[in-house]
This record gives structure tokens, sequence and C-alpha cells, in this order.
């Protein structure tokens, strides 16, 4: 009921609201947070005499009456239900996954690719790829170079390598 006697709507956007700074500022509902804000810089001194309540922020109460507003307040109830609601949700949606997840098939065999890979030796600056290693095998590689005709790789590094002047040691 408003101060006339009328219904009105708790949701309502355009219904009046009474500042807690200052008596006479009437606040639309839509603009009551950002009012709040401006007022509580405007009024310092009434603004460290309330406490703002933990379940609705638009809630400004003497700071002496914060704990029986606490207990009866009625966004308290909406949050305890949300909170319950939410907890058996999150619960049988635990308790209903099944997942339904196959791995695909593989044909790998990491141990006989291992052992195929142990009969060619490895030998730096040459490129085998395991088509030639099979007998009877007709396909031929050749060794391809990105190199322009007339030019060849260096046979050598133009720098020592640390590692290798130790071990001739």
């Amino acid at each position: 009921m408003d101060l006339e006697g009328n219904s009105v709507d708790a949701l309502d956007p355009e219904r009046l609201i009474q500042c807690p700074y200052d008596k006479y500022h009437q606040i639309r509902a839509c603009r009551f947070p950002y009012h709040l804000i401006k007022c509580r810089k405007n009024h310092p001194e009434i603004a460290k005499q309330l406490a703002t309540c933990p379940f609705n922020a638009r809630h400004q109460v003497p700071r002496a009456e914060i704990s029986r507003h606490i207990s009866s307040c009625d966004d308290k109830s909406f949050i305890e239900e949300h909170i319950v609601s939410q907890s058996n949700n999150c619960q049988g949606e635990k308790m209903n996954i099944v997942s339904m997840w196959q791995p695909p098939p593989c044909d790998e065999d990491w141990d006989r690719d291992l052992q195929e890979q142990s009969n060619s030796a490895f030998i730096w600056g040459t490129f085998s790829s395991g088509v030639n290693r099979y007998p009877g095998s007709s396909v031929v590689m050749e060794q391809k170079s990105n190199l322009m005709s007339g030019m060849r790789a260096p046979k050598s590094l133009p720098y020592s390598l640390s590692w290798k002047s130790r071990a001739g040691n």
C-alpha cells in the first residue's frame, strides 16, 4: 500500500521509494540503486549510522537494528530457497551424468614400430622414412635438396660444437 492507500506492485519499476539518507527524496525504484550511491557520498555522517542488508543492498538499516532486520528480511527467504533449489539440482545432475564416450579404435602398435626402427641406424643428416626397410619393396626414395642447382650443403659447420670437442679429449 502506498501513502494514499492504493495497492502497489513491489516489482513495479516506476513505484516511488523513500531515500534512507534524505526523507524528502522520493526515487523511482528503477533509479534507486544509483541514487543510494550518490546520496551515501553526499551524506557521509548518516552513512556511518546505517548498515547495508547482506540480502539486498537497497536495504539501508540503522546499525542497531541490522540483526533484527537480517532475521526478518523478506529477501533472505528468497535467497535461501534459491540456494536450496540450486544444491538439489546440482546433486541430481551429478547422479544422472553417465559418460557415453568411447575411445576410438587404435591400430597403432608402438612396440612393433620400436622394433622396426631399431633395425635401422640413425645417421646425422640423412633421411629415412622407413619406406625401403621392407624386403621386396619396389619404392625408391630419392634424396631431395631445396638448394638451387649448382649449390651444395656445407660438409662442416662454420663453428665448433663444444660437446664434440670435449668428447675427443
